[in-house]
């Protein structure tokens, strides 16, 4: 199955320090066939470079995020993210294990597309999936 618009492939920038982790949403998106460009970044400060360098475009892009992660966490990630207009259009779903109210508030209040507790199903890719699709949408 290919997810993205017209002949455009969708493509995700994984941000996350956990392999074992990492793995897994690479194994989710094998298991149900989604053909998807998925690059790693292990903190937000990786991440940032991976953007800011042009190595990762910005069309049909979709960030999946980590919060806790060292170096440069995903709050700081997303405060930096949004600091420029150029990313505003990126929907970025919050994939983490912190439950906890103060990252919720602070992920929304930085125009996340979607929040999901790990580990993570099928149906939830799929709901990541459209939501993050409409909400490109809806930016562009």
């Amino acid at each position: 199955m290919k997810v993205g618009c017209a002949d455009s492939l969708l493509s995700i920038l994984l941000v996350d320090d956990d392999i074992v982790d990492v793995e897994n949403v690479r194994r989710e998106f094998r298991r149900i066939d989604l053909d998807l460009d998925i690059t790693v970044a292990r903190d937000g400060q990786q991440a940032l470079d991976l953007l800011s360098s042009g190595q990762i475009p910005v069309e049909n892009l979709v960030i999946l995020l980590d919060l806790n992660m060292p170096r440069m966490n995903g709050i700081e990630f997303l405060r930096a993210l949004r600091d420029n207009r150029a990313y505003d259009p990126v929907p970025i779903v919050v994939l983490t294990t912190s439950d906890a109210e103060p990252d919720r508030v602070s992920a929304c209040d930085l125009n996340v597309s979607g929040y999901m507790l790990k580990p993570i199903t099928f149906d939830d890719f799929v709901i990541t999936l459209d939501a993050a699709e409409t909400y490109r949408q809806l930016r562009q």
